[in-house]
């Protein structure tokens, strides 16, 4: 695996590897044993490596109490095989590890594993893109899309853009979006559930985790909306569901004694059959319920256990990713194994293994597992089904935070837009909704929301040197009378309005120069004139 670039799931599994076997490595007791009249120091026998390893690994967080001796027993073995422990004559690989006398050691060499080159870390530009309001046609081909340029904000698109304030155009006009297709909903749904699965992972990119390419928004539709009233998928394709006799026997260990739909009569160790009958038909399944292209996925949960509220939130949105059948089937199943280990009233399953650890082991490889061999495929799905089955109440609902942001954004798209005739072409990238609000709101929008914009408007009018004198002084005339609070701070006193624009140079007549005059004449200048 050395130099193999993989992601982070895989990471995760050969970390926990080499650290377990830190620990086995680091605590096994080790003594002199005696075997066909031999002496062998620092050495162990089987069955006191499964009695050590066993309580190591119920001790451990990343495993917990639910690991059973079989499967320490099978770990053991995989130990035997990586060469991570050998016999006492130096044998592995080909030999089989024995819960018994038989001795062993640990070799000279490292056992533990070159841990994966995580790749280079992205942005999330390979999720779906989310579509815009100005996305008028069906998804396009290509997910990435160069995004739209800035424009320029010239003093003429600004007069054009905001011509109603200044008195040319006095109405606007409301534009709708087509109507939003299925398959843009379902597209919707789908990249917004990624981009918050992404976010509640923790993580910076999906590479090697998840591939939206296999990801149907379809299904996360259909199992949000397509439900009966406990919360559980319906399906419409009857021949995809679960044959009735599974689900008659389902309910009858479920409600065990107070239901028995298969009408037959009971004996004794019927309760078992019926047990076996489930499991027969959930371990004849073609791949795990969580399927194995979510694997990675599930498996980066587990780190999350610890934190409950956000294993729950990871949970309930993986869960949406599952095929419809595959989300009812492992709900039914989780929801009976809850409701078996807590009846009290239920005989034994089993002889020697408790019922609640007897249904996370009879039905955990049915739930979780990968397409390739991994080292502790066992111990993960034992954990994850333990943490499901405690939680399947929660981690079956629909996350709120995800369904708020999603129908959210399908209102926004379904707005009409305001577009001033003939303006707003070169800014269909930032356009402005119609939406009603408080009166009280209103008012304190107008006051402060409004006076920047005004403010640059006015500024640009006076600094725009291709309008004519005649023009602007009109323009300002109008931007005074819609607007008074604003042109008064910008010329509270006419001197400040002609530094900036003169006014206009009286040109009187010469005959009219007489009754210009303001004050009357003096006496000696009307006696000047009478002379003259």
């Amino acid at each position: 695996m050395e130099g193999k670039v993989i992601g982070p799931g895989p990471y995760r599994a050969t970390k926990l590897w080499n650290e377990t076997i830190k620990l086995f490595r680091g605590g096994m007791p080790l003594r002199r044993h005696w075997a066909h009249f031999r002496c062998y120091d620092s050495s162990f026998t089987g069955s006191e490596a499964v009695d050590y390893l066993h309580e190591l690994l119920r001790h451990n967080y990343n495993f917990g109490p639910e690991v059973t001796r079989y499967q320490t027993l099978q770990l053991l073995k995989k130990f035997l095989k990586a060469h991570v422990i050998e016999d006492i004559k130096g044998r592995h690989g080909t030999e089989d590890f024995e819960d018994n006398s038989h001795l062993y050691r640990f070799p000279t060499l490292s056992p533990l594993k070159s841990l994966p080159i995580r790749p280079l870390l992205r942005d999330s530009s390979d999720l779906p893109r989310l579509i815009r309001w100005d996305d008028y046609e069906e998804l396009p081909q290509q997910e990435n899309i160069a995004p739209l340029k800035s424009a320029v904000m010239t003093s003429d698109l600004w007069n054009k853009r905001h011509s109603v304030a200044i008195g040319d155009v006095h109405e606007c006009k409301l534009i709708r979006r087509k109507e939003i297709t299925s398959k843009q909903v379902d597209h919707i749904w789908k990249s917004m559930t990624i981009a918050h699965l992404q976010r509640v992972l923790g993580l910076k990119t999906l590479d090697g985790i998840l591939d939206p390419v296999y990801v149907n928004g379809k299904h996360i539709v259909h199992n949000i909306f397509s439900v009966n009233k406990a919360g559980i998928v319906v399906l419409e394709n009857k021949a995809e569901d679960m044959p009735y006799w599974v689900v008659s026997a389902m309910k009858c260990l479920a409600n065990w004694p107070n239901a028995n739909d298969i009408k037959q009569p009971l004996y004794p160790g019927f309760e078992r059959d019926i047990l076996r009958t489930v499991a027969d038909y959930y371990q004849r399944l073609k791949e795990p319920l969580l399927t194995f292209r979510l694997y990675e996925v599930f498996v980066n949960i587990l780190s999350l256990l610890q934190e409950q509220d956000v294993a729950t939130e990871a949970l309930q949105v993986s869960c949406l990713l599952l095929p419809p059948p595959n989300r009812r089937r492992l709900q039914l199943l989780l929801r009976l194994m809850a409701r078996v280990c807590q009846n009290p009233q239920l005989p034994p399953l089993n002889d020697t293994i408790a019922t609640r650890t007897l249904m996370v082991q009879m039905f955990s490889p049915c739930v979780l597992g990968s397409a390739d061999d991994m080292d502790l495929d066992e111990l993960f799905a034992t954990k994850l089904v333990t943490f499901m089955m405690e939680h399947h109440n929660v981690i079956f609902q629909v996350n709120n935070k995800l369904r708020c942001q999603v129908e959210e954004h399908l209102s926004h798209l379904k707005r009409a837009q305001i577009k001033y005739a003939g303006s707003d072409t070169d800014f269909s990238a930032s356009p402005a909704f119609c939406k009603q609000i408080r009166r009280v709101d209103c008012e304190e929008q107008k006051i402060i929301g409004t006076q920047t914009p005004l403010q640059q408007l006015l500024e640009g009018l006076i600094a725009d040197k291709e309008l004519p004198v005649k023009d602007k002084r009109k323009r300002l005339k109008q931007f005074q009378k819609s607007y008074p609070e604003v042109y008064h701070n910008r010329f509270p006193t006419e001197e400040s309005k002609a530094a900036v624009i003169p006014e206009k140079t009286a040109r009187l007549k010469p005959h009219l120069m007489f009754f210009s005059l303001k004050k009357p004449l003096q006496p000696f200048q009307r006696s000047w004139s009478f002379r003259a």
